[in-house]
């Protein structure tokens, strides 16, 4: 069975549409703002997919073509086992929750690392870069509401809800760090080691 990923179900769902080759591929997904959900920065992280995508039989050429003096360019287009592939991710995807293990979780479960006055300095700074991006994203959601129907646009609104509910946490996290509320010590971290951990065997 194929491995689906975001990215490779962009690339099915662009194919969709009509054949296109990756550069274009590259261009929609950016011009569209779903470079928001799938990580299309990496041009080569695009061509591995559309390679992985090709060998399990869900995409195949369609044509090579040459546009002046630029190199040759494949063009792609979707297959009937991409199609039926595309459909089978998207009901797992909407329907079945999964894990995603985000960096900002794996870190958060590590916090004791740093000094609690650390903690507070980044998560202080985190703070910041998020309210700034939510009042971007609001301002670009708006404009898009008057041109786009709200279909195209419920990842951003998801995303948005999803920072908005995160700052309104980071207000009760840094308030208990500034209050001395949530504070640890090595000794205190010690103590807790002690008290919840199985002894080593």
């Amino acid at each position: 069975m194929a491995k689906r990923s975001p990215l490779a179900l962009a690339v099915l769902a662009l194919l969709s549409e009509a054949p296109m080759h990756p550069y274009r591929m590259q261009q929609l997904l950016t011009l569209r703002g779903k470079d928001q959900v799938v990580n299309v920065s990496q041009r080569a992280s695009l061509y591995a997919t559309i390679d992985r995508l090709t060998r399990d039989g869900l995409v195949e050429v369609r044509e090579t073509i040459r546009e002046g003096h630029r190199p040759e360019r494949s063009v792609y287009q979707i297959t009937d086992a991409g199609r039926s592939a595309a459909h089978g991710w998207m009901v797992e995807m909407l329907s079945s929750p999964r894990p995603d293990f985000p960096e900002f979780h794996a870190a958060l479960s590590h916090l004791p690392l740093l000094e609690p006055a650390e903690a507070t300095e980044l998560l202080r700074r985190r703070h910041r870069h998020l309210a700034a991006a939510i009042e971007g994203m609001r301002g670009q959601l708006a404009a898009e509401r008057d041109t786009l129907p709200r279909l195209l646009l419920l990842d951003n609104e998801l995303i948005l809800a999803v920072h908005e509910t995160e700052l309104r946490w980071l207000d009760t996290v840094l308030a208990d760090l500034g209050s001395g509320a949530m504070t640890w010590t090595p000794e205190t971290l010690a103590d807790l080691s002690r008290k919840f951990d199985p002894p080593a065997t």
